[in-house]
C-alpha cells in the first residue's frame, strides 16, 4: 500500500459521495458531502480528509475543528450525527488498520491538533460490523464514550406489535385508541410548519432547541433528501398533536430524528399510537431495525431515566454509540 492523506476539497464531491454510498462498509448518507453542504458556509471550519492509496480512496473522515476545554481538536464533524473514519468495505481488514492509525495520527499531530474525537456509525447502521474499526482505537490509546440508543428488530415482530411492550405500554396504547386519534403522513407547508412549532416548543421546556431550522427540513424535504427524510403525525379532527421526522437508512434502518407531542396531547396517549405506528411503518416498508435513537447527554454520561424507560417500554434491544477520544 501507498497511503496518502489529503485535506478535503470541492472537486472530490462527487468521488467522496458515491465512495461512502456505495463502496464503504460503514459509511451513510449523514457522511456524505451532499448532507454536510446544507450547512451554510462559516457554521464550522471543515477539516475533512481522505486517506488514499494511490489515486484511489481508501477511507475518508468527515470532520471540523473545534476548541475543547481550550485545545484545538479535531473533531468528527459536527454537522453530522456520525462521521468518523469511513472505511472501504472490501479492504477493511486488520492490515489496512494497522497502516491507516500511524499515518492518521501523525498527520493529525504534524497538523497541530493537540486532541482528535472520532464519531463513528453505530453498529446497526453499517453495512459490516464495526468492531475492528473500535478495536483499533482501543489499540490505539483512545477513550471510548458510549451513548446508549435504543432499537427494534422488526424482522422480530409477530403481527401484535405490541406482544413485547409493558404493561404500561400496552395499557396507554389501547386508552389512545378511544381518542378518535389517526396517523398520516404530513402534507405542505403548513403541516410541517405545525410540526416544527410543536417540536419547537417541546425543546424549548428543556432548554434546548431543534439542531435543523425550519427552512432546512423544508429543503430536506423538497430537493435535497426527498427520498430519505419523511415526516409523519397524528392527528385528532384534522388538528396535528404529535409528529416525526424520519430518516430512511437504505432498507436498513427507519430512524426517528424528532418525535414531538403537543403538551395539551399528553393526555389523550399519542405517543404510544404515533410509535405503535411508526414501528407498524417500518415493518411494512420492510426496515431491518426501528431506531429511537439516544437517550443520553453529556456524552453519554447522563442518562434521561425517564426518556430511556419509556423507549424501553416499546419493547426495545440496547445499543451503544460509541465515540473515541485521545490527546495528543
Amino acid at each position: 500500500m501507498t497511503l496518502s492523506i489529503l485535506r478535503y476539497s470541492a472537486e472530490w464531491e462527487n468521488k467522496w459521495d458515491s465512495f461512502v454510498l456505495h463502496s464503504s462498509a460503514n459509511g451513510t448518507f449523514l457522511q456524505t458531502r451532499r448532507f454536510l453542504n446544507y450547512h451554510p458556509a462559516g457554521r464550522f471550519t471543515d477539516a475533512s480528509l481522505l486517506v488514499l492509496d494511490g489515486n484511489n480512496i481508501l477511507a475518508v473522515i468527515p470532520a471540523c475543528e473545534a476548541i475543547e476545554d481550550g485545545k484545538r481538536c479535531f473533531f468528527s464533524h459536527k454537522g453530522s450525527t456520525f462521521g468518523g473514519v469511513v472505511i472501504d468495505a472490501a479492504r477493511y481488514t486488520i492490515t489496512t488498520l494497522q497502516a491507516l492509525f500511524p499515518l492518521l495520527e501523525d498527520y493529525l499531530r504534524q497538523a497541530g491538533y493537540a486532541c482528535a474525537y472520532f464519531k463513528p456509525s453505530s453498529a446497526v447502521f453499517c453495512r459490516k460490523s464495526p468492531e475492528l474499526l473500535n478495536y483499533f482505537f482501543y489499540q490505539n490509546g483512545y477513550r471510548e464514550i458510549d451513548e446508549l440508543s435504543f432499537v427494534i428488530d422488526c424482522a422480530a415482530l409477530g403481527d401484535d406489535l405490541t406482544a413485547t411492550w409493558s404493561s404500561g405500554r400496552r395499557r396507554d396504547y389501547r386508552y389512545s385508541l378511544k381518542n378518535n386519534l389517526y396517523f398520516r403522513r404530513l402534507n405542505g407547508d403548513a403541516e410541517l410548519e405545525a410540526f416544527y412549532e410543536i417540536l419547537r416548543e417541546n425543546l424549548s421546556r428543556h432548554d434546548a432547541a431543534p439542531v435543523h431550522s425550519l427552512d432546512e427540513l423544508k429543503e430536506f424535504r423538497d430537493s435535497r433528501f426527498p427520498e430519505i427524510v419523511d415526516f409523519y403525525g397524528v392527528f385528532r379532527d384534522d388538528e396535528l398533536l404529535a409528529g416525526s421526522m424520519l430518516f430512511y437508512f437504505d432498507n436498513k434502518v427507519l430512524h426517528t430524528q424528532y418525535l414531538a407531542q403537543r403538551a395539551d396531547a399528553a393526555r389523550l396517549f399519542v405517543m404510544n399510537y404515533l410509535n405503535y405506528h411508526l414501528i407498524e411503518l417500518a415493518k411494512e416498508k420492510g426496515f431491518e431495525t426501528f431506531s429511537f435513537g439516544i437517550s443520553t447527554e453529556e456524552r453519554g454520561m447522563v442518562l434521561n431515566t425517564g426518556l430511556a424507560v419509556f423507549k424501553e417500554g416499546f419493547g426495545t434491544q440496547f445499543c451503544n454509540n460509541r465515540s473515541f477520544y485521545k490527546e495528543f
